[in-house]
């Protein structure tokens, strides 16, 4: 189900307030309003059996996601099959995938169910779908339309009762333009895509995302620092939720009070400048965006250590502080 609703978060607990109203999606919450979006799409997609398409970069949660529509719809009760297509071999991935008779080729020494076999009754998640072998994906799309199924080997098709969630970090219409992705696969997936946003695009959600994960490791009793949430909300996180994840399970080595702080956090630095290459161009954004862009990297160079960017940055802390308030940092 999917509302809104008041949080009080551990990050905040201390100062008695509470965050903006936020939007829940199963047991996930956001107060992004690119996510809460993706939820709403979630919670409308969630009651029907569309084939819909998870669309997002490496690491932003999209088999988490992915699972939570399978929870929230009527074949909760049924399997959850994930079927990654750019981890099985090329040779391999049509049986995999359709499933093979005894005997159908070398080596198969039994019949096996494939992945859309073993989903029957519930919900199919085909993860990076632009890496499926382009000789299959006619196979695919016919088993989209017709929801009947037939093994390697085999002669008979089997009628099954599936719902297929896609995800993929690729732009498939560029795909389809270089002739590496079908055409009319394309548009059988595209006609519900959900965009996942990346998380420096949701930093609002750092507080509860980084007390879920702690949980999840093991950690739920260790108590995050201001200045190391600072620090967090300065990194730029190429690799999503992911990256964060580990950056957590890295920091946890070195924690030895129960109290996560700035000293502890080993972030894989940002990609410097490359002589002879541009700056990003920074036309076209408002000066506070802007600022808030410098104060955010300055405290990644600091380490989160506000009197040392405060100088940096040739503001007082007092200032700097405002400015932090203002920003939501």
């Amino acid at each position: 189900m999917w509302t809104r609703r008041q949080l009080e978060t551990p990050a905040h607990a201390k100062a008695g307030r509470c965050l903006e109203p936020e939007w829940h999606f199963g047991k996930f919450l956001t107060r992004s309003s690119a996510m809460g979006e993706a939820f709403e799409l979630l919670r409308r997609f969630a009651s029907t059996d569309v084939t819909l398409t998870l669309l997002g970069e490496t690491g932003t949660g999209k088999d988490v996601l992915a699972h939570a529509l399978h929870e929230q719809s009527a074949r909760a009760a049924g399997p959850f099959v994930v079927f990654d297509c750019g981890s099985v071999a090329a040779n391999l991935a049509e049986s995999e995938l359709f499933g093979h008779e005894r005997g159908s080729f070398t080596g198969a020494i039994g019949t096996h169910f494939g992945a859309f076999e073993r989903a029957d009754g519930g919900t199919l998640f085909l993860d990076e779908i632009g890496e499926l072998p382009i000789d299959l994906q006619p196979r695919l799309l016919r088993v989209l339309e017709t929801r009947r199924v037939r093994r390697v080997g085999g002669s008979q098709e089997r009628q099954l009762d599936v719902r297929v969630v896609a995800a993929t970090n690729r732009q498939l219409r560029g795909e389809v333009s270089a002739r590496k992705f079908r055409e009319d696969l394309y548009f059988r997936l595209a006609g519900a895509i959900v965009p996942v946003p990346p998380l420096r695009a949701r930093l609002e959600d750092l507080p509860w995302l980084v007390r879920d994960l702690l949980r999840d490791l093991g950690h739920a009793d260790v108590i995050v620092a201001d200045a190391a949430l600072s620090v967090l909300d300065a990194h730029p996180w190429p690799g999503n939720v992911r990256e964060l994840k580990n950056a957590l399970a890295c920091a946890m080595a070195f924690v030895d009070a129960k109290v996560l702080g700035p000293r502890h956090l080993r972030l894989a630095p940002s990609c410097e400048r490359t002589p002879g290459v541009d700056l990003p161009y920074l036309g076209g954004q408002t000066l506070q965006e802007l600022e808030r862009i410098a104060i955010r990297q300055t405290l990644t160079q600091t380490q989160g250590n506000k009197a040392l960017a405060a100088k940096t940055l040739g503001v007082s802390v007092s200032t700097l502080y405002e400015k932090l308030k203002k920003y939501g940092s």
